[in-house]
């Protein structure tokens, strides 16, 4: 019986939390109507039954248009011949199944070590994901972040572990798709992972050149005109980029300085602390700290990083959070650690950088119009690096995602004590 009652009051537990959620999100979501979704369906409905070229579109009275490579218009072909809603309806599916396979992964060996119910955990981080606003963005803007995470995903936390012949291919789909995911590429070649670097890049090539055999008129204007076309993407200043080129961007809106970003991005070592982190984390075995830490500088790096991006921190944020947890009960680093997720996602939730849409002016303005920024920054720098060697071809479906360790290497003592070795799966 009590089972029984602990079932029955989880159950209540996340219906309450659905309720509470959906009631935020009536308050604090904005409706775009699937605005991204409108200019895929209108730009290929334009090129499939209207005759116009593809990159020529742009949504009615505005100023956007069809941006991603050929091989992502080719995957959204069979939206063109799909109603409207239709198209609505299998985007949001989309996201929510990608979504929900890709939480387990990462979430399921928490709850496991932990001893909590599984289904429980999942259902309450799918609701809190619900109301994370770069989750809500995607979904209400109808775009494919989730999809490509996903993508980049198996790869890093299906295949590679396991010495998979095929790790790299999503990788390389998802680049053939949006040109940034191609950071997992150069992620492959720093952390020396030759076979599936060469994997994802003649993945890559291979899918831009079908496209290209497909679609040459297309190809031809996507890489040489469409491409640097910057104004189709919106404007670097807007509060909704939240890149270290938008920080610039917003110190002079009118010329913002190249040199500037820049030299934050390569002189100051961005992208030198991310090739050494990820180097440490591929040395532990931990793909999953690498997965996040690569998407964090990407969203760093990237010229434009809308809110809706930083679905790329979501791995991040629970790896605070299962950190936390492999940390011994009642100390100070497990304190710190759960205080920096829930104020992470607390601010990721708040929508606070729209609080300087209008004025991003002064100290205030410096340092709250940048608040996503500044909580990428953390993560790439202080997100804490697991050791677990995972045996390559393992079938255990743990070793999928690196089990979580002290600094030093060391299994925190209450593991010790309850299993054989370092944080071996019960």
């Amino acid at each position: 019986m009590q089972g029984a009652s602990r079932t029955v009051a989880q159950v209540v537990g996340v219906l309450l939390l659905a309720v509470a959620v959906t009631a935020f999100l009536s308050v604090a979501a904005v409706r775009h109507g699937f605005f991204d979704l409108q200019v895929y369906y209108g730009a290929l409905n334009w090129w499939v039954h209207d005759g116009g070229e593809i990159y020529d579109y742009l949504r009615p009275l505005t100023q956007y248009g069809f941006t991603y490579p050929p091989f992502a218009a080719l995957v959204m072909l069979p939206m063109a011949y799909l109603p409207w809603l239709a198209a609505i309806v299998v985007s949001v599916a989309a996201t929510v199944v990608v979504t929900v396979v890709l939480f387990w992964w990462l979430i399921d060996p928490i709850s496991r070590r932990a001893g909590w119910t599984r289904w429980f955990v999942l259902a309450v981080a799918l609701c809190l994901a619900a109301a994370y606003e770069p989750m809500r963005e995607t979904v209400n803007f109808g775009q494919v972040n989730m999809l490509l995470l996903f993508l980049v995903a198996v790869d890093l936390l299906r295949l590679l572990p396991r010495g998979n012949r095929w790790a790299g291919v999503g990788i390389g789909l998802a680049t053939a798709i949006k040109l940034t995911p191609g950071i997992f590429i150069v992620y492959l070649l720093v952390t020396r992972r030759w076979r599936a670097a060469v994997t994802s890049m003649v993945t890559a090539a291979a899918a831009t050149l079908v496209a290209a055999a497909l679609f040459p008129d297309a190809s031809r204007e996507f890489w040489t005109e469409a491409l640097w076309n910057t104004g189709r993407v919106g404007e670097l200043a807007f509060v909704s980029n939240q890149s270290l080129r938008g920080v610039v961007a917003r110190l002079d809106p009118v010329h913002p300085s190249t040199l500037a970003w820049l030299v934050l991005v390569l002189v100051l070592g961005t992208l030198a602390l991310w090739a050494w982190r990820s180097h440490r984390a591929a040395a532990a075995g931990d793909e999953a700290t690498g997965l996040a830490l690569t998407g964090a500088v990407m969203c760093l790096v990237s010229p434009v990083t809308w809110v809706h991006h930083l679905v790329w921190l979501l791995p991040a944020l629970i790896l605070l959070v299962d950190n936390a947890m492999a940390a011994s009960a009642r100390t100070l680093r497990r304190s710190l650690l759960l205080a920096a997720a829930f104020v992470g996602y607390g601010l990721l939730t708040s929508r606070i950088v729209w609080s300087w849409e209008q004025d991003f002016t002064g100290l205030d303005g410096f340092l709250g119009s940048n608040t996503y920024v500044w909580i990428s920054l953390a993560l790439m720098a202080f997100l804490p690096v697991r050791r677990w060697p995972a045996p390559p071809g393992s079938g255990d479906e743990a070793s999928a995602v690196p089990q979580l360790d002290e600094p030093d290497g060391r299994a925190p003592a209450g593991e010790r004590n309850r299993v054989g070795g370092p944080l071996s799966v019960r």
